[in-house]
């Protein structure tokens, strides 16, 4: 069965968001398995149905999409941290406040395995309360 794990190391976000974007417009384009409706479509796209295992595959590459763009969230946090960017500019940045930009990237820090050597000033910000 394909799962995000399954299929991670076959992707990169380019690559993924390519097939996903393939199978998300055939899947728009495509007549409805479950029309219980008499009404015909309004005109023939040729496009085929998913199959169960392409709609589980878009299910999938959805999710693994997301994941790959959350880390490189947080990886871009850290370059503009790296560079002088104020808490504030990176909340800006991420629409969102400067407490809830270091509070997710200090979340994700925390989350990953290992000593990671991240610098206290990715933890410490100099501008928001912790």
């Amino acid at each position: 069965m394909v799962t995000p794990d399954s299929i991670e190391r076959d992707f990169t976000l380019l690559t993924a968001v390519a097939r996903y974007e393939q199978l998300r417009t055939r899947d728009a384009l495509a007549p409805a398995l479950d029309d219980t409706s008499d009404d015909e479509q309004p005109y023939d796209t040729g496009a085929e149905p998913l199959t169960r295992e392409e709609a589980l595959e878009l299910l999938a590459l959805g999710e693994l999409i997301a994941r790959k763009a959350a880390y490189g969230r947080q990886l871009g946090v850290r370059t503009a941290r790296a560079t002088g960017a104020s808490w504030t500019q990176i909340g800006g940045a991420l629409g969102t406040s400067k407490q809830s930009a270091w509070e997710t990237h200090t979340r994700w820090i925390d989350e990953q395995d290992g000593d990671t050597g991240w610098p206290d000033a990715a933890r410490s910000p100099e501008d928001a309360a912790p």
